[in-house]
């Protein structure tokens, strides 16, 4: 018995309704396509537009820095070691044990001997890592007896650094030749501004090999001071004190920025350490005590 009419026609049309379904599904995918390489080209042609990068995190200029660096490459070759093994293993037996070479699975459900060595075994990298963490760790937060001390108060958007047992205290803020390049319709190429957005008018100045404590706090919102060649992150928190050290072995300037984001000028607030000879820092510290 045939299908009423009226049947047949619902059907026609659900097809063509499926069909332009599928073509407008096709379209969206082209287009999607078309649009991603094109971003692609961008991005590799874009080569003036890259930021300072690196693959790895640095040394650093301190004792602290160095050992979290050794610590960093030690827990990255455990973790290339244990994939090695890993997926070594699995590649291993896929390719000696299937079934086109007519293997037969084993129908044991555990092994208690498997079983000791695969708890064992990680148990004792987790230990050969634990040991020099804690270590690091502890001296990390180790500041006692520092031969300076900075109380560091975090503002939106700038740093205020107070020298204990002295009167020298100052704000630093983004370098003026940076203020004026960042603003819309300047006429002033940000290219042309030597280490543009990471410079300031005032850097915090100390002395080369000289343990500093530092004490972090803020005056308004969350701020993160990060130096990455001191190897140090560490929240600026309304309210609370939190505090860390260094000594710094090689004389330079050193470049870090806020690393919480603290509000719309959170990408212009630099932070610029500059280190310099004992005798030099006395001479400093002389030329700006009772200043304001």
């Amino acid at each position: 018995m045939t299908e009423p009419v009226s049947v047949q026609f619902l059907s026609v049309l659900e097809r063509l309704a499926c069909l332009s379904r599928r073509a407008a599904a096709s379209q969206v995918n082209n287009l999607m396509t078309r649009k991603l390489s094109l971003s692609l080209l961008g991005l590799i042609l874009a080569g003036t537009a890259n930021a300072e990068w690196a693959l790895n995190m640095p040394k650093g200029v301190t004792d602290l820095s160095l050992e979290t660096y050794n610590l960093h490459m030690m827990v990255f070759w455990w973790c290339v070691a244990i994939a090695v093994v890993v997926f070594g293993v699995m590649i291993v037996s896929l390719v000696k044990h299937r079934k086109s070479r007519g293997v037969v699975a084993a129908t044991f459900s555990h092994s208690t001997t498997a079983e000791v060595i695969w708890t064992t075994i990680p148990v004792i990298i987790l230990v050969l890592m634990a040991v020099p963490t804690a270590e690091t760790m502890v001296k990390l937060e180790d500041s006692r007896d520092p031969d300076l001390s900075i109380v560091i108060t975090a503002y939106q958007w700038k740093w205020h650094y107070k020298y204990q047992d002295t009167d020298v205290e100052f704000y630093s803020s983004l370098a003026r030749e940076s203020l004026g390049a960042r603003r819309k319709q300047s006429g002033i190429d940000p290219f042309s501004v030597e280490n543009y957005l990471r410079d300031v008018d005032n850097p915090m100045v100390i002395p080369r090999d000289a343990k500093v404590r530092l004490l972090f706090t803020s005056n308004d919102v969350i701020h993160s001071w990060w130096l990455p060649a001191f190897a140090i992150k560490k929240d600026a928190i309304p309210g609370i004190v939190n505090e860390a050290w260094f000594r710094a072995n090689e004389v330079g300037i050193y470049r870090g920025q806020c690393a919480e984001l603290c509000g719309k000028d959170h990408g212009y607030m630099p932070i610029v350490v500059e280190v310099i000879e004992p005798e030099a820092y006395a001479a400093w510290i002389a030329s700006h005590d009772g200043e304001r």
